[in-house]
């Protein structure tokens, strides 16, 4: 799994926020379209996508999409 690729997959999970605002350090709590349900498509992301099983909970300890990505990728 590559950080690049991570980045434009979790991108594809908002409608409304262009993919040029989102980058490794972005805090994408932060971001006016995060939800419950964005959350719920990440974890469908990394489920789908990566074979990797991923909880609210820890969600919710990352602040920027790389620990996003460090998280899943150390699954």
């Amino acid at each position: 799994m590559e950080l690049n690729e991570f980045i434009a997959n979790f991108a594809n999970q908002f409608d409304d926020t262009d993919a040029s605002e989102i980058t490794a350090s972005t805090a994408f709590h932060d971001l006016d379209e995060w939800s419950s349900l964005t959350g719920m498509g990440v974890i469908a992301m990394a489920k789908t996508v990566y074979g990797k099983t991923i909880t609210g909970a820890e969600i919710r300890s990352c602040d920027t999409v790389e620990n996003l990505f460090n998280l899943i990728s150390n699954k």
